[in-house]
């Protein structure tokens, strides 16, 4: 389904912003309108699909025969004036107003009952809860014709829709002094979902969220965590909920886990689908393969780490082997492993479990995280006595890592003796399909991105002039980049002596070690990702 253009957020209305908007009508021949007291004419707005006028930022005006008139903040963006007049199937006349001028006129088209009442057909789900037992989960709400659903649940309930079609991650709802933001995270950058929805409706939606969720709707001052299901498109789906007291008011994150969707998917992932460079692969590869010894993965929340060690694991699951997995929580689920989920409520810790593992007689184990001494020593007790083991530990690069363990105590020798290599991740967003395009940088760009001006001076780089389809961001999907170090002797023999990690890193330099930003560079050489995109994600001095 096609992606709508992000919104603008609402410029504070002044002198500035007048100017520029009569400059900007001088310059492209259209003439300037001041919406400050606009009267909204209803059945002209009745003709023209809510979504599109805040997808877009427009109002219209006034019909001219076959022509429709509409105020828009910006008359050089002709391509999307194309798009609407195709969508509407009328020619476009465009006048021009401030962008803040034009929101305050869609505020009050009675948007916050019409947003998204517009539901697609099939919107209506069932909302389940989302018990330990899966098998009891019972129905607390049933939506069912469209009369007997009230404007609030039908906006909450869209707005799931609608983050479902976009391929969201997550949901975010900020309260704001004076409106409500919804916010979705599509390939980890936030995204505005609709135009600000009134103030006074903020309980409201907020009540709703809690109901789902099974939450205290009277609860207002604390955190609360709770979670629901929906069942959309013949698929359960469920939604982790974080509500967050703020000082204008609670503040919700939705996580969006498909895991059925993704099950699906994992069935046929393989590390080339992650986004490895064919060197890496290959070595990567001989590693998990190994038969004992640990294997391990790190990086930030949200940088494709697991995902990483599913497809590892779906590359190397047998029938002869017996592979069990303890994570928080298991987010998809792989058939013919075995997955535990932690339970701390319950005292299933990373270390209880893990123990309890190595008495079902694996002979491949995967650890969602070490996060403290004692699941750190079991995991290498368990890779240096036979058993190959997955983890993953949160450190920026794989230098760090080495650090990060001997800070927690664990005896150095084994911890080496025990590792197979340590990989770093992070994931960067890939240009989209549908809109490519070629620029060339100037010199003070290349050496602030620090590349060589004369390397680079002439090369064509790629970037998304923004579309439809990647909803104006220019990128659509993401792929990993990474490094990967290799516990060679040498690099043993510095971890065990204390050198210090600037050593161990010329060494794995100087041994062909890829790093991060490298690898970062050879993805905008061969025309995946951005200069922009690499330079957010990784270190400039990291190349050096």
């Amino acid at each position: 389904m096609a992606e709508t253009t992000v919104l603008a957020i609402p410029l504070p209305a002044g002198v500035d912003e007048r100017a520029n908007a009569e400059a900007l009508a001088k310059r492209y021949r259209a003439e300037f309108v001041d919406l400050k007291n606009f009267k909204i004419q209803h059945d002209l707005l009745r003709t023209v699909p809510v979504e599109l006028m805040f997808r877009y930022n427009f109002v219209p005006i006034e019909q001219q025969g076959d022509a429709l008139v509409i105020a828009v903040s910006d008359p050089s963006q002709l391509m999307i004036l194309d798009e609407i007049a195709g969508l509407l199937g009328h020619r476009i006349i465009a006048r021009v107003a401030t962008l803040s001028q034009i929101n305050e006129v869609l505020k009050k088209t009675e948007q916050s009952q019409r947003v998204l009442e517009e539901a697609s057909e099939g919107l209506t789900f069932d909302v389940v809860s989302g018990e330990d037992n899966s098998d009891e989960n019972i129905s607390i709400e049933k939506l069912t014709r469209e009369e007997d659903i009230s404007p609030i649940i039908r906006l909450v309930d869209t707005t799931i829709f609608t983050a479902l079609e976009r391929r969201a991650s997550d949901i975010h709802i900020e309260t704001l002094d004076d409106s409500v933001i919804v916010k979705y995270r599509i390939d980890g950058v936030l995204q505005m979902a609709m135009a600000p929805i009134a103030r006074e409706h903020h309980t409201t939606i907020l009540s709703r969220i809690k109901i789902m969720s099974e939450l205290d709707i009277a609860e207002r001052r604390v955190p609360q965590d709770g979670r629901f299901r929906v069942r959309y498109k013949g698929r359960l789906i469920d939604f982790r909920v974080s509500i967050m007291p703020t000082v204008h008011g609670e503040n919700a994150v939705l996580r969006v886990l498909d895991k059925e969707s993704m099950s699906e998917k994992f069935r046929n992932l393989t590390l080339e689908v992650v986004g490895f460079a064919e060197s890496d692969l290959r070595r990567f590869r001989r590693y998990i393969r190994e038969p004992y010894g640990m294997v391990l993965v790190t990086g930030p929340t949200g940088s494709g780490k697991t995902t990483t060690l599913y497809a590892a694991l779906n590359e190397i699951k047998s029938d002869e082997d017996k592979i069990i997995t303890i994570e928080d929580p298991v987010e998809y689920q792989i058939r013919g492993i075995t997955q535990i989920p932690v339970n701390e409520k319950k005292g299933l810790t990373f270390a209880r479990g893990l123990r309890s593992i190595l008495r079902h007689d694996p002979d491949k184990i995967l650890v969602g995280e070490i996060r403290d001494q004692e699941t750190a020593q079991i995991a290498i007790n368990s890779a240096l006595t036979g058993h190959l083991v997955f983890t993953t530990v949160h450190a920026n690069n794989v230098v760090d890592v080495l650090g990060r363990f001997l800070n927690m105590g664990v005896e150095a020798y084994n911890f080496v003796s025990a590792l197979n290599c340590i990989l770093a991740q992070r994931l960067v967003r890939t240009i989209c399909e549908y809109c490519p395009r070629t620029v060339k940088y100037d010199e003070e760009t290349l050496l602030a991105a620090g590349l060589d001006p004369i390397e680079w001076r002439d090369f064509e780089f790629r970037e998304g002039s923004g579309c439809m389809e990647c909803g104006g961001t220019g990128y659509r999907g993401r792929t990993a980049i990474h490094e990967l170090l290799d516990l060679t002797d040498p690099i043993r023999e510095l971890i065990l002596d204390k050198k210090p990690t600037s050593e161990i890193r010329k060494l794995a330099q100087k041994e062909g070690m890829t790093f991060l930003r490298e690898s970062a560079i050879d993805r905008v050489r061969n025309g995946i990702t951005t200069l922009k995109e690499i330079n957010k994600v990784t270190f400039i001095e990291a190349s050096r």
